[in-house]
């Protein structure tokens, strides 16, 4: 095996963060998993590796993901490797949404993985190694499923504020590497967990480029966490849509299918 490293996961309890830990434990890491469900989370950690430490936390409040950053600390000694990975879904169109949507998503997949680095980065810097992987969306990237709306957002956020704390780190911080990584569609609960619920079909776009394993996913992490890049498509097939995307905008719209549901959605709730 490759250099044991020490292992946080946030959102550990199942999908992709539950198959990363059970691939890094059969490696030999030495894991930290975090989740709200205590008791799915700790059936993990005994599945992953017998000395897995399994902490309930909320990564929407700061404190507790600084807790988790403790207890991997008071554990271990050192913390190596950062994977924010917890983040939720939505099924609401633009014009749908409320201030509720919008802060649910805000709070899990942008202001969770910030506390995650403002939490773990210092460390990584005074020890002058480390590596921190955000796991964001390919909807970040390029929005093919147009009823994702602010999660594709959320995410788009997210692959911002990683890249700026990857040129933040460059000069002053070489050892330290910062990672993003995109999945398309992977075959978890995740849509039928998204506010509002399953999409009633999956966007032809997307459905295109194929559906992963979470094993597959897990695997592609863990690939980068023995070889670290800036960014990585755990799924091949979708590395060569975002230069056709950006290359001409419109062009690459007006060739997507129509999406699922309503054509003109009713506007929210007055006063939400």
């Amino acid at each position: 095996m490759a250099e044991r490293k020490v292992v946080v996961i946030t959102g550990a309890s199942g999908g992709i963060g539950a198959a990363l830990a059970r691939r890094l434990g059969a490696q030999g890491h030495a894991l930290v998993l975090a989740a709200r469900r205590l008791d799915a989370l700790q059936a993990v950690a005994r599945d992953a590796s017998p000395e897995a430490v399994a902490v309930a936390a909320d990564v929407t409040r700061r404190a507790d993901v600084e807790r988790v950053r403790d207890e991997a600390l008071r554990a271990f000694g050192r913390v190596d490797v950062w994977v924010n990975n917890a983040g939720r879904g939505i099924t609401r169109p633009v014009l749908q949404l409320t201030d509720d949507d919008v802060d649910e998503m805000i709070s899990v997949n942008v202001k969770s993985a910030l506390y995650g680095m403002q939490a773990i980065v210092p460390h990584f810097v005074e020890r002058g190694a480390g590596h921190l992987i955000n796991v964001s969306s390919f909807l970040g990237r390029v929005p093919v499923a147009s009823v994702r709306s602010v999660y594709s957002a959320s995410k788009a956020a997210l692959n911002s504020l990683t890249a700026n704390l990857r040129m933040d780190l460059r000069q002053s911080a070489p050892g330290v590497h910062v990672s993003l990584v995109m999945p398309g569609l992977v075959a978890t609960e995740f849509a039928a967990n998204a506010l509002g619920g399953a999409p009633p079909a999956v966007a032809p776009a997307a459905a295109a480029m194929g559906v992963q394993t979470a094993d597959e996913v897990a695997d592609a992490i863990a690939g980068l966490i023995e070889a670290p890049r800036a960014e990585i498509y755990t799924n091949p097939a979708m590395a060569a849509v975002p230069p056709r995307y950006y290359a001409d905008v419109e062009a690459f719209e007006s060739t997507m299918p129509t999406p699922p549901g309503p054509a003109r959605p009713a506007a929210p709730p007055p006063g939400s």
